[in-house]
């Protein structure tokens, strides 16, 4: 065992210097590969050391040759900047220098166009001047020849202007709402007249004024008023409505009527027609002439179907509207005997009693118009002016004398006045009783309107209303005849033909300053009749009668 210890330990001897051999052998092996991997990793880094001088070599040439190409690109962008600012700095000039040329010629301009301004203001002035002494020349050749003034209105298009009343089919429709009738200027109107097949005819009518579809109640009066003056000068004035039926002709004379009669509504004051604003006036008028010098009265009367009603008077039943008749005087003046006159204090009454009558006055409704007049209303103001002496005019010198008259005269109206307050109204009796000191004239205001013509196929009236209608048709026509027999100067003129030219025979033949307001349809639907009325006024524009007389007033003596 010693042996066999001894020989192992000898075996371990070996073994331990072959390990220790063979650790040497691997240390130098680990040594090796430790060297060979830093010669490779040597290796490694000179080649990548290599590669990226070489790419960054690549880099910076063509950074180089980008830099310089950016170079060259920003030169040239700055030329062509500057050849543009350039261009753009002559273009600004040029603008600015081509806009103080144009201001210099805008000033030019503005004062050219102010001195044509000026120009057009003083032409305009002037053509106004001349305008309105053309007028005042032709108002006195119309006083000297005695000639009718008409003045014609055009009323707007109205619902019913699209009724025809027949079956009609829809493009005949829309040509109803488009106008034939227009106002030219304000002396002209101009009709379009055409028919199916023709060409259309333009045709024009001159009167005194024309009025279109806008033009108000108060411009249509403040052409009228200057007639109502004259009225207190001594002259009568007569202003009749006339046309068809439908065409304004009651509208214009009295203003918008109220529902369920024939009475006009006072309520508002800018629709006003013709007989209440004249009424206002006159009173106006009155009452800046001495206290007492004058007394209205106030007649109503209607002409239907050839007959004359009073509407102020009652008959023996207590019920208005005595039938009167119209007879001719000696002085060969139209007079209507046993017709009330009632005396007004103010307008207020005046239009009271108008209204009382126009609750009497007959009407139909037809196709053309719901509230159609079927007679002619014909309103009579009668101013009463006292004059004193044979040598007392209406304007005295003497104060004190005129005070005295004043209050004589005054004392006695209001006298007469309370006295027939208490008595029915009539011809017969006057507010105030002439006596040998004092003398009455009498002017007239007569307020007429006429009923409507009409076509009867185109009304659609039958049995009492086509009667009617045949009576009106021909008062018109017979007042038409009257005056192409004064425009003819023939020696008789048939007044007595219709009992609405008898009433007005006066006014008609020279014994008043007559106004005819025509009143007219624009739609085509009315044409017939349209041209029918404006060739009445303009006959009746052509009448020369003679100068109007006047009422004259005694003339006062100068005091010794």
């Amino acid at each position: 065992k010693e042996e066999r210890i001894v020989v192992l330990e000898t075996e371990n001897a070996a073994l331990h210097l072959k390990l220790a051999q063979y650790e040497g052998l691997a240390g130098r092996g680990t040594n090796e590969v430790l060297q060979l991997y830093a010669a490779h990793g040597q290796s490694l880094r000179l080649q990548r050391s290599s590669v990226v001088t070489q790419l960054h070599g690549a880099v910076k040439k063509r950074l180089k040759q980008d830099l310089k190409s950016l170079h060259m690109f920003a030169l040239e962008l700055s030329k062509d900047f500057q050849r543009q600012s350039k261009t753009c700095l002559y273009k600004v000039l040029a603008a600015v220098q081509g806009i103080q040329l144009q201001n210099e010629a805008m000033q030019m301009f503005q004062i050219k166009a102010f001195d044509l301004e000026q120009s057009l203001q003083e032409v305009t002035e002037r053509y106004e001047k001349e305008k309105q002494k053309r007028k005042a020349l032709h108002n006195s050749l119309v006083e000297l020849r005695g000639n009718i003034r008409v003045h014609c209105r055009i009323r707007p298009l109205l619902p019913f202007d699209d009724a025809a009343g027949l079956s009609v089919s829809q493009d005949r429709q829309r040509n109803f709402s488009e106008k034939v009738a227009y106002a030219a200027d304000d002396e002209t109107i101009l009709v379009k007249c055409s028919r199916p097949g023709h060409a259309s005819i333009n045709k024009t009518f001159q009167f005194e004024r024309v009025y279109n579809d806008s033009e108000s109640q108060d411009t249509v009066f403040a052409d009228v008023a200057p007639l109502l003056t004259s009225l207190l000068d001594g002259y009568n004035v007569c202003i009749m409505a006339y046309g068809q039926t439908g065409s304004g002709k009651t509208y214009t004379m009295l203003g918008p009527q109220l529902e369920g009669n024939l009475a006009f509504s006072m309520e508002e004051e800018s629709e006003l027609g013709i007989i209440p604003r004249a009424t206002q006036e006159v009173f106006r008028l009155i009452s800046e002439k001495p206290l007492g010098s004058y007394w209205v009265e106030v007649s109503v009367v209607e002409v239907y179907n050839n007959e004359i009603f009073d509407l102020l008077a009652k008959d023996s039943y207590g019920v208005f509207g005595v039938k009167r008749d119209v007879v001719t005087t000696r002085e060969g003046k139209s007079d209507v005997p046993l017709l009330t006159h009632e005396t007004v204090e103010n307008a207020s009454e005046f239009l009271h009693l108008v209204n009382k009558g126009l609750q009497l006055r007959a009407r139909h409704p037809t196709l053309v118009h719901a509230h159609s007049s079927r007679s002619h209303l014909v309103v009579t103001l009668t101013i009463t002016t006292i004059v004193f002496g044979d040598n007392f005019g209406t304007l005295w010198e003497d104060e004190q004398t005129s005070q005295r008259l004043n209050k004589e005269t005054s004392y006695t109206f209001q006298q007469k006045m309370r006295d027939n307050k208490s008595t029915s109204s009539s011809r017969a009796s006057s507010p105030l009783e002439v006596t040998e000191k004092m003398k009455q004239v009498k002017t007239r205001l007569q307020l007429v309107d006429l009923a409507g013509s009409e076509c009867v196929g185109m009304s659609g009236v039958t049995g009492a209303a086509l009667r009617e209608t045949s009576f009106i048709n021909r008062s018109l026509s017979a007042l038409a005849d009257v005056l192409g027999a004064i425009a003819e100067q023939r020696a008789h003129v048939p007044y007595r033909n219709s009992k609405l030219t008898h009433l007005l025979q006066d006014s008609v033949g020279g014994d008043a300053k007559l106004l005819v307001m025509l009143c007219i349809s624009p739609g085509p639907k009315y044409l017939t009749e349209s041209m029918q009325s404006l060739g009445f006024g303009s006959r009746a524009r052509q009448v020369q009668r003679g100068p109007v007389k006047k009422k004259n007033f005694p003339v006062m003596s100068k005091a010794k």
